[in-house]
């Protein structure tokens, strides 16, 4: 029997330590490229073509491989930097699912009949991803329970579940900033803060705060790189918005008549004056342009001064709606549409637009319509 010594212990650690290493570093290799397998039940004929397709620079769908189903089954391989959304399509069939791209064997298990409702797995993200969806869904579906049943309720019934439908819409809004919070290396999050932007469902602060939570790997992404983006132009604008917030005194501003004089906003100032953002294209300031005539005729003698600024294209346009709606007030304009300076100091991104200003042009009220406009010029002349 061979003698086992000192020396062969060594050797013997040396190879298991070596042994444990490879082991260790196998296992946290991160995979260099995807494989996303794919089963979708269902009558599907061998040959349908399914589509991966990711959103392109005009927000539009936009393939970037192909597939065959055979049996059934599909696949997709490749390799992808950092964890995207994308979208999964079948030829003839309505619908898509959305899927995390990312590197690792992601799997797809859909029916024919539902692809939004396909189970994802096998990767980190998608497992993130599902999470989300479950929970969300599982929302929805008490939202939808307490519909049909407000349906056939009686009244006091009714009023009960209406403010249980409030208490989860409410659930629903905290979900999602709670969701956020508790995942920070979930690309749905990175998602998610990119919808509190577009929606302005939270301020600037609250955004940043849930951006900074974000894992390092999670910032990385492209995502994360447009939320900075458009997180930079919402305290922009909402840096620019205090300027024309109640309580604001009103820009100056200065601009040409339909005869070419110039008139600057303190020429015009009464006790109480309207700035008025309106075009001749404009069907909903037309249509509004009657209660306005009525405002100044009632109130013009005590003290109502009206400026109207049109984002108009055409002067022959802007200067025949003035004589067709009987607007006997001072107007102004560069002709230039939303491009319109008065416009851009004031922020306008939609007419009709209106600014009500006291007799020290401090702005008092805004986007004020019908009788509400005509209260609030009577309580402010009173």
């Amino acid at each position: 029997m061979t003698k086992f010594t000192a020396q062969n212990h060594r050797i013997m650690k040396r190879i298991l330590v070596a042994l444990l290493l490879i082991s260790f570093a196998a296992c946290n290799t991160a995979p260099e490229g995807y494989t996303l397998n794919g089963t979708l039940r269902g009558e599907v004929e061998n040959g349908t073509q399914v589509f991966l397709k990711k959103i392109g620079e005009n927000n539009q769908p936009v393939a970037i491989d192909t597939a065959n189903i055979e049996n059934g089954k599909f696949v997709f391989t490749g390799a992808h930097e950092s964890p995207e959304m994308h979208y999964i399509f079948v030829d003839k069939l309505k619908g898509y699912t959305a899927i995390v791209l990312e590197n690792g064997e992601i799997t797809y298990d859909g029916q024919k009949d539902s692809l939004n409702l396909a189970k994802l797995g096998g990767t980190l993200q998608n497992e993130y991803f599902t999470d989300y969806l479950e929970r969300s869904q599982a929302i929805s579906k008490k939202a939808m329970s307490i519909q049909q049943d407000m349906q056939t309720a009686d009244q006091a019934t009714k009023e009960a579940l209406s403010d249980e439908m409030n208490e989860l819409q409410e659930e629903y809004k905290n979900f999602g900033n709670t969701f956020i919070e508790n995942n920070p290396n979930a690309l749905i999050s990175v998602l998610l803060i990119g919808n509190t932007i577009a929606s302005r469902q939270l301020s600037v602060e609250e955004i940043q705060k849930l951006y900074d939570n974000l894992s390092p790997e999670m910032k990385s992404t492209k995502a994360a790189e447009k939320i900075l983006k458009d997180l930079s132009e919402f305290k922009k604008k909402e840096e620019e918005s205090k300027s024309t917030a109640v309580g604001s005194k009103a820009p100056e501003f200065t601009a040409p008549d339909p005869d070419g004089n110039l008139i600057a906003l303190n020429d015009v100032l009464g006790k109480v004056t309207l700035v008025d953002f309106w075009a001749a294209w404009c069907k909903p300031c037309r249509r509004e342009n009657p209660n306005v005539v009525a405002a100044y005729k009632k109130y013009h003698d005590k003290g109502l001064n009206i400026i109207g600024v049109s984002l108009d294209r055409k002067a022959d346009a802007w200067k025949k709606a003035i004589i067709d709606d009987g607007l006997k007030w001072h107007h102004v304009s560069h002709v230039k549409y939303f491009q319109d300076p008065i416009a851009k100091l004031y922020n306008i991104d939609a007419i009709p637009a209106a600014f009500l200003l006291d007799e020290n042009g401090v702005i008092v009220a805004k986007n004020l319509r019908g009788k509400e406009l005509h209260n609030k010029i009577a309580e402010l002349l009173e």
